[in-house]
């Protein structure tokens, strides 16, 4: 049987864009900080790798004190105004229609709202009622290849399908503007909006790269390094400094386990579609794989023009993959994300 083959992908932002300069001089203004501290704050941003992000509201609107209500409105109107744009571009890209979808899976971890995404996608863009419906909701930034791997799990057992993965992430929403801790600093320095699309079935060996395998793995005990902490007044990022190193311990060994099962050496894996977590992350990676700044460059791409957007970001770096860096029919690769738990997913791939 062959497998599951990702046809198409799609990637946007919202409108409003801030360089990191650009918020420097508004958080010089508007951060309760002197001096030093101050100083000292706004060097994450010059350390972080980001040129620039995005956000569904200005920059000044993003700083508002507003209820978690408020908050969740606001998440809301512009997580199904996104996730309507990438779903229908997905689909028109891949060919298809929405009435040909027979699975539709929805990923976020910066907002709740029930009814989910994918059921306002039903509504709006025509999908048949008897679409199988999967939100994920709380696997942060490794939420993206999750989606993907499930929807090959999908695929496995329903051959003829169809599945579509919309990933939509709105951190900015919740920067925290009265909480000075070091955590919430980096995340203010890090995460960017946006929203990612993929169309996967079988059959397709004239697009797009094919998923040969997939593995999940979760870091014991290592729950308290990454996540939300969720309060009053939102999100609170929970990030510990020692995740590279947790990583550092077992991705190596990962990425052999995954590549043995298909009879396959490290040598031969030449793409690494990486989640870009941050600066830190990506090094340490590199490092712990042998790899070179030209093996990851997609992913320090899309962490420079776009800072880290959770699940969807590594949704970005694939999709930067498919249309810039286009390979040879055959060629094998990674596609790595992580995230709360500690926790990873890998998908083993094959260039069509």
């Amino acid at each position: 049987m062959d497998a599951p083959t990702i046809v198409s992908t799609v990637t946007a932002v919202p409108s409003h864009s801030t360089s990191q300069e650009e918020l420097k001089d508004f958080l010089r203004d508007t951060l309760p900080l002197k001096d030093r501290r101050l100083e000292a704050a706004l060097s994450l941003l010059d350390n972080s790798a980001i040129e620039r992000r995005y956000s569904v509201e200005p920059l000044r609107a993003l700083f508002e004190r507003r209820s978690l209500t408020e908050t969740t409105d606001r998440y809301r109107d512009h997580a199904i105004a996104l996730g309507r744009d990438v779903a229908s571009r997905c689909l028109e890209s891949g060919g298809r229609d929405p009435a040909e979808v027979d699975m539709l899976i929805t990923v976020s971890c910066t907002g709740i709202m029930i009814p989910s995404l994918d059921a306002h996608l039903v509504n709006e863009l025509g999908f048949r009622s008897d679409v199988r419906r999967l939100p994920i909701t709380e696997l942060g930034c490794v939420g993206g290849a999750s989606a993907l791997a499930r929807a090959r799990d999908f695929l496995l057992g329903l051959p003829d399908a169809r599945v579509l993965v919309v990933a939509v992430e709105l951190p900015t929403l919740n920067l925290q503007r009265d909480d000075m801790s070091p955590t919430n600093l980096v995340s203010t320095a890090l995460f960017g909006d946006g929203a990612a699309a993929a169309l996967l079935e079988h059959g397709r060996r004239d697009r797009g790269v094919r998923i040969l395998d997939t593995l999940s793995h979760i870091f014991p005990r290592s729950t308290w390094a990454l996540g939300f902490d969720l309060q009053t007044d939102g999100f609170h990022s929970v990030l510990s400094k020692e995740v590279p190193g947790l990583l550092k311990t077992e991705i190596a060994r990962l990425v052999r386990t995954l590549a043995e099962r298909r009879g396959l050496d490290r040598d031969q894996l030449s793409c690494f579609v990486v989640h870009p977590g941050g600066r830190k992350i990506l090094a340490s990676v590199e490092e712990e794989l042998g790899l070179g700044r030209d093996d990851t460059k997609p992913s320090w791409d899309v962490l420079r023009a776009y800072g880290n957007q959770s699940s969807a970001s590594v949704l970005f770096v694939l999709h930067e993959w498919l249309t810039k860096h286009q390979q040879a029919p055959g060629t094998h690769g990674v596609l790595a994300a992580f995230g709360p738990g500690l926790s990873t997913e890998m998908l083993l791939l094959q260039w069509n």
